[in-house]
């Protein structure tokens, strides 16, 4: 048997999302919605990671 599956700590996925949201003022308003959407999707991956939920 290989080893076992190394655990990837949530949080550097939604730090980088929120590093995202940064440059929203740089940003054309159409352009921010790609951006939220990524920090949505990187706290519902963390949160369904959560044990017991």
């Amino acid at each position: 048997m290989g080893p076992a599956p190394q655990e990837t700590d949530p949080r550097a996925g939604i730090e980088e999302a929120i590093a995202g949201l940064d440059e929203l003022d740089d940003l054309p308003p159409a352009e921010h919605v790609e951006r939220f959407d990524a920090v949505h999707t990187e706290l519902a991956v963390a949160l369904s990671s959560i044990d017991k939920v």
